[in-house]
Formats: C-alpha cells, sequence, structure tokens
C-alpha cells in the first residue's frame, strides 16, 4: 500500500497533463484498475483455486466485476458512442468493414488439397487450443462432445443472421468437430489423466538447496497443487442433473454467440486486440466459474453459487442484452422457426449426450460374468440347493456356531473383565 501511495503521489505531481489528453484517459483507467486489483486482493473472497496463488483469482474475480460495470456502462450510451470509444482506441477500424471478412461457405463441392489447406489457418489452431483449454476445466467426455456438436448446429441455425457462420459440410464435419475439436478435447483429456495419475509432493523452496532446484520449484507453482476427479453424472443423479447440464450448455452457447455477434455489430476482425483479449479473460473468468458450478450441482452440501458464478452469468447475459440493443436491424430479420428449432437442439442434444454417457458408464463398469453361472429362474435355483444338502454335496444352511461344552468336557466359560 506504501508504495501504490508513494507511486501515486509521484505521477500526479510530475506528469505534464496538458500535452495530450488521451495520455491522461490512458492513465487515470490503468490507475482505476491498478488500485481496484489492490483492494480486490485485500478484500474479495477466494476462488476455488489456490495455485499459483489466490491472490491471482481474487485479481480474476475484480477484472470480472470491472468488466460487468463497462458493460453497465455500455448499455447507457449510444452507438456512435461506443464506435467512437474503438475508434478511440484503434484509429485503423474507421473503414473497416464485415463485408471484408473471409467466407467459408462458397462452392463446397470443389474440394482439393490445396482449398483443404487454405482452411487450416490460426481459426484452426484457436479451435485446436480453445477445445485443450476446455477439456482442461470440463473434464468431461460426453459434455464436450455434445457442446461441440451443439455449436456447429447453433451456426447453422443462426446463419441467417451471421452469414459467416455458413461453412460447408467438411468443414463443419471433418475439420471442427473431427479434427480441430476432437484433437483439443483428447489432448486436454490426456493431460487431465496425467494430472490426476501424478503424485504431487510439495516442498518448501527454502528447503531446496541447489538453485536449479528452486527455479523447478518455482515453475511448478504454476501447476495444480492437486487434481481431482470429476464426476459430472453418476447413476444415480437426478433430473435435476439433467435439468443442469441443459443450462451449462444453453449458457456456453449464448457465450459463443456473443462473441461473434459483437465483433459484427460492433465491426472488428476476430484477430483484433478487443476481440483477443475478450476472449482471454473470458476463458480466465470461466476456469472458477465452472468449477464453482460444479461443486453446487454435484456437491449435497453446496447450498449456493459461488461469487464468481454470479458474476459470470451477469457478464453474459449483459453482453447478450447490449447487442440485442444495437443490433435490433440485424435481429428484425430473426426466425422465430428456427430459435424455437435452436432451443429444442439443445434439450436433445443435451439429453443424448447424458443417455451416451450413462451407456458408456455402464458398460465400462458392468460386472463380469462368471463362466459357471447359469441363467435359471429362482424356484430351480432352490430346488437345486436343496436337493445337494440331501445328499451332501453343500453345506447345511444350520451351523452351530457357539459350542456349549469344552473339548476338555467341562463348562465352556467366558472370561469377563468387570469394572472396579
Amino acid at each position: 500500500m506504501v508504495i501504490c501511495i508513494v507511486g501515486l503521489t509521484y505521477t500526479a505531481f510530475t506528469r505534464d497533463e496538458s500535452v495530450d489528453w488521451h495520455s491522461n484517459i490512458y492513465t487515470g483507467l490503468v490507475g482505476v484498475l491498478v488500485f481496484f486489483m489492490i483492494i480486490s486482493i485485500l478484500t474479495l473472497p477466494n476462488g476455488p483455486f489456490i495455485r499459483p496463488h489466490p491472490a491471482l483469482w481474487r485479481c480474476v474475480l475484480g477484472l470480472s466485476i470491472i468488466y460487468l460495470l463497462t458493460l453497465q456502462f455500455l448499455l447507457h450510451q449510444d452507438y456512435n458512442t461506443i464506435r467512437a470509444v474503438i475508434l478511440w482506441f484503434d484509429p485503423s477500424m474507421v473503414n473497416y468493414t464485415v463485408n471484408s471478412e473471409k467466407e467459408y461457405g462458397t462452392n463446397c463441392w470443389d474440394v482439393s488439397t490445396e482449398r483443404l489447406w487454405g482452411h487450416v489457418d490460426w481459426f484452426a489452431f484457436g479451435h485446436y487450443w480453445g477445445w485443450g483449454m476446455k477439456a482442461l476445466v470440463i473434464r468431461h467426455y460426453g459434455i464436450l462432445w455434445s457442446i461441440s456438436i451443439m455449436w456447429e448446429l447453433t451456426e447453422m441455425v443462426f446463419g441467417h443472421l451471421l452469414p459467416n457462420f455458413y461453412e460447408c459440410w467438411w468443414d463443419n464435419l471433418i475439420l471442427d468437430v473431427l479434427l480441430c475439436n476432437g484433437l483439443g478435447i483428447f489432448t486436454g483429456m490426456q493431460v487431465c489423466k496425467f494430472l490426476e495419475m501424478r503424485e504431487y509432493k510439495w516442498e518448501s523452496i527454502k528447503n531446496i538447496g541447489s538453485a536449479k532446484g528452486k527455479f523447478k520449484r518455482a515453475l511448478l507453482q504454476f501447476t495444480p497443487e492437486s487434481w481431482t476427479h470429476v464426476r459430472w453424472l453418476d447413476p444415480n443423479s437426478s433430473f435435476m442433473r439433467l435439468v443442469a447440464i441443459t443450462q451449462f450448455m444453453l449458457i456456453w452457447q449464448v457465450v459463443e454467440l456473443n462473441t461473434f455477434f459483437i465483433k459484427h455489430i460492433f465491426p472488428m476482425p476476430a484477430e483484433h486486440p478487443i476481440c483477443v483479449t475478450r476472449i482471454l479473460m473470458t476463458g480466465l473468468i470461466a476456469a472458477p466459474t465452472i468449477r464453482q458450478y460444479y461443486t453446487y450441482v454435484t456437491d449435497p452440501q453446496c447450498k449456493r453459487l459461488g461469487t464468481q458464478c454470479w458474476v459470470f452469468f451477469m457478464i453474459t447475459f449483459s453482453e447478450l442484452i447490449l447487442v440485442i440493443k444495437f443490433g435490433l436491424d440485424l435481429f428484425s430479420h430473426t426466425q422465430l422457426s428456427m430459435m424455437g428449432l435452436w432451443l429444442v437442439l439443445i434439450v436433445a442434444v443435451s439429453c443424448a449426450g447424458v443417455w451416451v454417457s450413462h451407456v458408456i458408464y455402464r458398460w465400462r463398469h458392468q460386472a463380469p460374468c462368471l463362466p459357471d453361472q447359469e441363467d435359471i429362474i429362482t424356484p430351480e435355483k432352490v430346488s437345486r440347493f436343496l436337493s445337494e444338502v440331501d445328499t451332501g454335496a453343500a453345506p447345511s444352511p444350520r451351523v452351530q456356531r457357539t459350542p456349549t461344552k469344552k473339548e476338555g468336557g467341562g463348562p465352556r466359560k467366558r472370561g469377563v473383565k468387570l469394572p472396579p
């Protein structure tokens, strides 16, 4: 705190505010952000994670609150003001239009090696990396594949609003679902498997003598302290678990849709720093959010959602309100039948994912049948057992458990120690 006060005093009295008002605003925003992060570290509750340090996840919660308040401010502005803010950050966006974006859904039957390779751009790597990160936080094959398939269906349903969603069948099925998403899910789940089987033995860095050991221990500080196996679904889960999974998938689709609607309504390329920063920030905020939501859904002792989870929900719906408010011309072309189909698909895919997960679980954990066991009805089993008892092939069900006489002939005595 002393360092912050000294730095603030030095900056306030040594900067020349008359040179550039843009610099004044930048400096003021940075000061607000820094001091809010300090307040977050001192006052906000801990998150579900403790590595690399609980203070980091308090800062993540503070950052999400800052973003939520920024969205509340933008909701009360007009379109030209928000557009002016974007141009103030990046004047090169003045002539950018959404028509200059790359199209993926043309000449779908013109398939060649060159065209397939042309679609393997940085977006493909983003798909792979993103699904690897999603696998690290969700850790369930059934839910991951359900969300992956549902997102491709979402692109088809919302293609009449965002033409960039239209993709060729081989792009949707092969490049996206099977290759990029599938490899990302597999890689992330393998990392989860490695972290789950790893033996965690942490030693204080003060007890390590070599410099190499201290450096290695410092790097390990950014790895999990422990790794717990998650179980979103189990055979004893109730109907409300299915509702929670469906709600989880719905919110996930809305978060993804907000990404594309924001960059379409406020024209920006996908690689713009504002878009990239929002995606990275959303991924960082989503990690503790999913963990808190999972705990609330699966732990009977947990009676309320975590703070980070509530803030994330408010961010999601604030972004949705923002894009609807400033995209009324776009959403006026919405086909209600497609929206109804989208909601039905979310429920159907959720139910199908839960059902397939249960089938696979029973198949993997079914009890092996003994080779000498025969499939006979109960009366036949009783008759066979009684016949074996009569012939002496089976032990009698009546067993003398406590003898009344010792082998020596005397009465059986039981040693009992009485209290003094």
